[in-house]
């Protein structure tokens, strides 16, 4: 009687092995649940006025440099040969074309619609995604235009049309307003329907939090908000507060109600759990912003010598894919499709 209830138990045991589905590389592929690809990859771009092919390495961020436009034109012809064809610009403006309105945002020769149409011709397939907000181009370092000490929504909201117009007749495919603004997304719709930019998408972020992990990428566009009297000392008034997962929905739903094509989340890691109930909540793609802090983070630790930098960056975008991110921004889009070749 023992005798057979062992073997019963052998059976049942033995219809129940996940590890044999896991012993070979092709097994383990043949199964896999969660893919990467590189053209689900969005390589930012960070770019700096000035002649020839430039490239001025950033300190905070290993192995990410500021590009001048024929420098940002080889780039992108390189990630293209490696089947990254998406990029998100973002400038480092001199100190001299900041002003409090940030109007340099709004002039159609400004560095980023120069690098749209530079990009353009270099990549003629590419997707270009070109950041909606003031902080770039402001003298005080916030993403919209400051009255009384506050972020004004609405004066704000004006500016960001203009913006995103202008970044559209460059040649955007994506118009991307980071800034956080209460009903930016449907007045940029009708502001690009308006001017017979019906094609130009909108990728809001609808769910970007305050978050500590943006260091990096300020220092890399010198973007921080400044410190003097009159001036908000950070943007904890317009993102989100880390705390909040409830809040999220609601942006998004209004988003979407207000023409949104794309939603963002970031940070990315820090707010998995965002992303995934967002994913059950919304039909439209997800994006995720895999951002400096974290990207920085991987690259001191392998330094260090205290993590393996590739399969850690692999680690983390599968994460972020699995999460129900279907676009995911990250300064290692280069580095992941280098080691899939």
């Amino acid at each position: 009687m023992n005798s057979e209830r062992e073997s019963e138990r052998h059976i049942e045991l033995g219809a129940r092995r996940p590890r044999r589905l896991r012993r070979t590389p092709a097994l383990r592929g043949l199964v896999r649940e969660t893919v990467v690809r590189p053209e689900q990859l969005v390589l930012p771009i960070f770019l700096v006025d000035g002649p020839g092919a430039r490239r001025e390495p950033i300190e905070a961020m290993p192995g990410v440099a500021r590009h001048t436009l024929a420098s940002a034109a080889e780039l992108a012809r390189e990630a293209a040969d490696l089947g990254v064809v998406s990029f998100a610009l973002f400038p480092r403006i001199d100190d001299a074309l900041k002003t409090p309105d940030g109007a340099e945002s709004r002039n159609p020769d400004n560095l980023v619609c120069r690098a749209l149409r530079a990009l353009r011709k270099a990549v003629p397939g590419a997707c270009l995604v070109a950041d909606v907000a003031l902080d770039p181009f402001s003298s005080h370092g916030h993403d919209g235009i400051v009255v009384s000490g506050e972020v004004h929504n609405d004066l704000t909201v004006a500016a960001l049309c203009d913006q995103a117009r202008v970044q559209a007749e460059a040649g955007a495919d994506i118009v991307a307003p980071s800034d956080m603004m209460d009903g930016r997304v449907g007045a940029i719709r009708r502001a690009l329907d308006a001017a017979g930019l019906e094609h130009a998408a909108i990728l809001s972020y609808c769910a970007k939090y305050a978050s500590a992990f943006y260091g990096p990428f300020r220092a890399a566009l010198d973007s921080a908000p400044v410190d003097a009297p009159d001036i908000p000392r950070d943007k904890t008034t317009y993102q989100m507060d880390p705390a909040n997962v409830r809040e999220a929905f609601i942006e998004a739903a209004l988003d979407v109600a207000e023409g949104a094509d794309l939603l963002m989340v970031k940070p990315a890691l820090p707010y998995l759990d965002v992303l995934a109930r967002l994913r059950d909540a919304v039909d439209v793609p997800l994006a995720a912003y895999h951002v400096s802090g974290e990207y920085a983070m991987l690259r001191a630790a392998a330094e260090r010598g205290w993590a393996d930098y590739d399969r850690c960056l692999a680690e983390s975008l599968t994460s972020i894919r699995r999460a129900g991110a279907d676009v995911i921004f990250t300064y290692g889009a280069l580095d992941f499709a280098r080691r899939l070749r």
